[in-house]
């Protein structure tokens, strides 16, 4: 009884070493490699496998065989992918039962071309992803871990798993933009894949992810994930990417930014994106933009090229509605200046809200004399919107120095930035010459009230008459104003009070319309247009000219005087006779050059002296187009009397051409005449006529002047003369 016994426990022993030896050790075999090639051919027939000897480990306590075989290669037709290890399972049961039943296939790939692996899979598995990934993979390593497992009649169940790396990959997704450089962990499972610590090259710029997901949908496909870069300058042909998305004609020359970013979107097979998403964080280093705005009268300083600098972004896109909310240093000028913006596109329409903060730089907007003070803080707040017709409104636009302020609302505009509607402008502000505005224009009953305290039309006045403005075309429909201002200021000697009445533009130009405004001392201003549908007739009367003659720069010491001005006009021409009576000149340097070449030294002496007085001055002349032609000049005074004609071509040449003679030939020659003479001047006599003919003529900054002198008047001299002594 011991003895058997003692031969039970042996054979125990035996058992659980030859069990533990086989649980530990192993042994190695071919007897199973025909089995194994077999079930390789059941993933895929066209595949041939070189095994060496397999290695079987016991599983006892779940009565499995585990098989693994090292260092195999899998033939597929032309192709060669070399296997690091495979590992199986194999049910005991199904060995007794000479079945081979494998439950499980692990697979582990030495670094391998991806597309052949890609390849391989999809020959035993159609799984869309696979064929997305093999048509835009282009090249690249990959190390990986295939897992499977088999029901009980062999076939593969839908448990799959792919895991591994891959390396210095490329993909080709479109024609300009192509990733290089790619390296990442991924997943793939039945309906699932993730791609984990991507990094990447897109067209030379450096990005990084810690996840993008990729989820099957039956007929679409979900991405989720994130991307990130560090700070880089991106090349042109990037920045094409987005300036095409987002803008138009906006010429970026270079950017210097970092960025985090969320995002999602679904695409189907055909590659056709919809449900795009992103969120974006963006730190701006640089960004520089070239391109002609055309604000130089604003900006003086501004230079060809903007530049935002240590800019923050938050951008948000969902659902076809794109939100931008900035802040940072803006250089358009000189010194940085502090911008803040906010965009919101929803559909078809763009929402904006932005301020900018001008400390150091210079602000200037000229036909309000307006001009900010040296390192005083000036604020430019923008609100509004675009539509989809182009069109836009801005709801509210102010200025802000300090206590000036300057405010437009409910402004709208089209795409030529031209106003086709305003709802109130406020203009409360100190200009250059220091004088304090007062002034609101405000649309009432589609027409517009122009009301105020005071303003100051010092240097408007001169953008009229003298400096060369163009003709706008700010305004696309028509517009009737109305003007009640109690106190308006020509200059620094003359004030206008109670300045009312109405004007009527139609189509850019003013078509009819009534200001009236008094001076002190019963004095009065009238201005008139009128139009009765084939010429328009506009007038001006002033009991004070010097507010108006002494802005031309040439006429110095202007004095008194009294202007009357009317002119029609058919068309684009115009006929005009402008006269000033009872006036004084005390220095005219053509007249100076012309009185001392003539040897009449003494009154041109009296002329930069105490001034030489006119009794009047008629000028009658004609424009069309660029071309101003004068019929007639005539001015007469005690002194001296003048009559020209000649041409004055726009900014090109000036022609005149005239007479000079002192009055006293003039009292002369009167005198000579029979009856006539004695009846004007009395009976003295002179000795013989004498005067000057004259001609200037060159560019308006270079003119000549020739001087010859005459012995008999012209005969419409003569008339002239005889016309205004008898009127006198």
């Amino acid at each position: 009884m011991k003895k058997f016994t003692k031969f039970i426990v042996l054979i125990i022993l035996l058992v659980l070493a030859f069990i533990t030896y086989l649980s530990t050790i192993g042994f190695e075999t071919k007897r199973f490699n025909n089995q194994i090639e077999s079930k390789i051919k059941k993933i895929n027939k066209n595949l041939l496998i070189e095994l060496n000897e397999v290695k079987i480990v016991l599983e006892p306590f779940n009565l499995k065989l585990k098989i693994k075989t090292l260092g195999p290669k899998i033939r597929n037709q032309n192709n060669v992918i070399e296997i690091e290890n495979i590992k199986m399972q194999i049910s005991l049961r199904s060995l007794i039962k000479d079945q081979f039943s494998i439950e499980n296939l692990e697979i582990s790939t030495k670094a391998i071309i991806i597309k052949d692996l890609i390849s391989f899979i999809r020959e035993s598995y159609k799984n869309p992803e696979l064929y997305i990934l093999e048509t835009i993979i282009k090249k690249g390593y990959l190390i990986g871990d295939l897992k499977f497992e088999f029901d009980e009649d062999g076939n593969i169940k839908d448990n799959y798993e792919i895991n591994g790396f891959i390396k210095d990959t490329h993909l080709g997704i479109l024609k300009k933009y192509n990733i290089d450089k790619l390296n990442l962990i991924f997943s793939l499972k039945k309906n699932d894949l993730r791609f984990n610590d991507i990094i990447l090259s897109l067209n030379d710029s450096n990005f990084s992810s810690d996840k993008i997901h990729i989820k099957d949908l039956k007929n679409k496909f979900l991405v989720e994930g994130d991307f990130r870069n560090k700070k880089y300058y991106l090349n042109n042909q990037f920045l094409e990417l987005f300036t095409k998305s987002f803008t138009q004609k906006l010429n970026v020359e270079k950017i210097k930014f970092s960025s985090k970013n969320i995002f999602s979107f679904k695409f189907n097979k055909k590659f056709q994106f919809e449900d795009f998403n992103i969120i974006s964080n963006i730190e701006i280093d640089e960004l520089l933009i070239h391109k002609d705005y055309k604000l130089k009268t604003i900006f003086p300083k501004i230079k060809e090229k903007f530049k935002l600098n240590n800019q923050k972004l938050k951008i948000k896109y969902k659902k076809n509605n794109l939100s931008i909310i900035g802040e940072g240093n803006i250089l358009v000028q000189n010194e940085n200046d502090y911008i803040k913006y906010e965009l919101n596109k929803q559909k078809e329409k763009i929402l904006f809200d932005s301020s900018l903060k001008i400390k150091k730089n210079p602000f200037i907007i000229n036909f309000l004399n307006y001009e900010k003070k040296i390192n005083k803080e000036l604020s430019i707040k923008l609100r509004g919107f675009k539509n989809k017709k182009n069109k836009i409104k801005i709801n509210e636009l102010s200025i802000q120095e300090e206590n000036n302020k300057i405010k437009i609302k409910d402004l709208v505009l089209n795409d030529k930035f031209q106003i086709l509607d305003l709802n109130n402008i406020n203009l409360d502000y100190l200009d250059k010459e220091k004088q304090k505005n007062s002034i609101s224009i405000l649309k009432k009953n589609k027409r517009y009230l122009a009301k105020g305290t005071y303003f100051n039309a010092n240097n408007l006045i001169d953008k009229l008459l003298i400096d060369d403005v163009k003709q706008s075309n700010i305004f696309i429909n028509n517009q009737s104003i109305m003007i009640d201002i109690k106190k308006i200021r020509l200059d620094k000697d003359y004030e206008l009070d109670n300045l009312s009445g109405n004007l009527n533009f139609k189509n850019q130009n003013l078509m009819n319309g009534k200001l009236v405004g008094n001076f002190s001392s019963d004095k009065r201003l009238e201005f008139t247009v009128i139009n009765d549908g084939n010429s328009k007739i506009t007038t001006l009367f002033m009991d004070y000219a010097k507010p108006i003659v002494r802005r031309y720069k040439f006429i110095k010491g202007f004095d008194e005087g009294v202007l009357d001005f009317y002119s029609t006009k058919i068309g684009e021409k115009s006929n005009s006779t402008l006269k000033i009576y009872d006036f004084k000149l005390k220095e005219l340097p053509l007249l100076t050059k012309i009185l001392t070449l003539a040897s009449l030294q003494g009154i041109a002496d009296i002329l930069s002296g105490e001034g030489i007085r006119f009794d009047e001055f008629e000028m009658n002349f004609r424009n069309e187009k660029t071309t101003m032609t004068i019929d007639e000049i005539y001015a007469i005074g005690p002194a001296i009397s003048i009559l020209m004609d000649g041409y004055v071509e726009k900014n090109k040449t000036v022609s005149l051409r005239g007479t000079l003679v002192p009055a006293t030939t003039i009292n002369k020659f009167i005198g000579s005449l029979p009856v006539l003479g004695k009846l004007l001047v009395g009976s003295k006599t002179g000795e013989g006529v004498f005067g000057v003919s004259f001609k200037i003529k060159g560019p308006p900054k270079s003119l000549e002047t020739t001087v010859n002198p005459i012995k008999t008047l012209t005969p419409r001299f003569i008339t002239r003369t005889l016309e205004k002594i008898k009127k006198n």
